[in-house]
């Protein structure tokens, strides 16, 4: 009767004892894994910290002359769509005095290609959506929705960027 009690008490001691180291170093190995994991996030967490402005230069590296796929010096002038006699509608069938706040230039297409966007210094990045009886070689006409200001605009030189 010792002798079993005494298994019955040694038994779940053995097994215990024996599992529980084994189970104390399978707990840990996690543990260690987990830690290890945190400690290699952290560490690249401060590399990124201390370039923080290198993503922002990846992002703010195509600047305006990137854009530019060639210049061109050109006479410019200004017209309206609201005088007597202009249809309002453009070459390429833009309705101008639907769309009155557009930018549309007419272009001699041999230089300017029609469809083109195209940055005019002082007016912005217009399409080039209309030809002229007039505007031949390197002159353009810029879209204005009231007379006046196509009048004050005048006629000047200047060099254009073609967009890609």
């Amino acid at each position: 009767m010792n002798k079993r009690l005494l298994s019955l008490l040694l038994l779940p001691m053995v097994i215990f004892g024996l599992t529980l180291p084994v189970a104390a170093d399978e707990v840990d190995k996690p543990a260690q894994n987990i830690e290890t994991k945190s400690l290699s996030l952290d560490k690249k967490t401060k590399d990124l910290e201390r370039f923080p402005d290198k993503e922002k230069k990846a992002v703010t590296a195509s600047t305006k002359k990137d854009d530019v796929k060639r210049t061109v010096a050109v006479e410019a002038t200004a017209y309206t769509a609201f005088c007597e006699g202009c249809s309002g509608v453009t070459y390429t069938g833009i309705d101008l005095r639907a769309n009155p706040d557009q930018k549309v230039i007419a272009v001699d297409p041999n230089v300017i290609p029609l469809g083109s966007k195209v940055r005019v210094p002082g007016y912005g990045v217009a399409v080039a959506g209309d030809i002229g009886g007039d505007i031949e070689g390197h002159r353009i006409d810029l879209f204005m929705a009231q007379e006046n200001d196509a009048f004050d605009y005048g006629r000047r030189q200047v060099e254009v960027e073609i967009l890609n």
